[in-house]
């Protein structure tokens, strides 16, 4: 399952996507509006700032925003950033890669195979979104 974190990070960013202009955006504003606790939306922000896709202004009228266009933020990216690896077991990972301990030989395996194709079609799914394609 999507993780709460990653969820509520897809909807902040979807919510700055789809504001008319670009200016700084208060965290309580987004929280309020997208249903999520300040506190937890504070650290997933944080993250999407330190990851290069938001920037922060300090003081009066400061808050978060994009600092890349929608169409330039791709899903794939986001979602790693939030979620980790898109494959769902360690030996079916691109990126994170580790063999299974009970797995005697994952050329065989059943269950890697499926891991496997999930992997590549949620994989395909997620590069070939960007936030301007789920935000408008």
């Amino acid at each position: 399952m999507l993780s709460k974190k990653t969820k509520y990070g897809i909807k902040a960013l979807t919510f700055l996507a789809r504001r008319e202009d670009q200016t700084p955006v208060q965290i309580s504003e987004i929280a309020k509006a997208e249903h999520i606790s300040i506190k937890f939306l504070e650290s997933i922000l944080l993250l999407l700032r330190h990851s290069g896709f938001l920037g922060a202004k300090k003081g009066k009228g400061g808050g978060y925003y994009l600092i890349k266009e929608p169409k330039d933020i791709n899903m794939a990216k986001v979602y790693r950033i939030l979620e980790g690896p898109i494959a769902l077991l360690p030996c079916a990972s691109h990126n994170f890669y580790e063999p299974c301990d009970d797995c005697n030989d994952e050329t065989i395996c059943a269950v890697r195979r499926l891991m496997m194709e999930v992997r590549d079609n949620t994989l395909m799914i997620l590069e070939n979104n960007t936030l301007a394609d789920i935000a408008f």
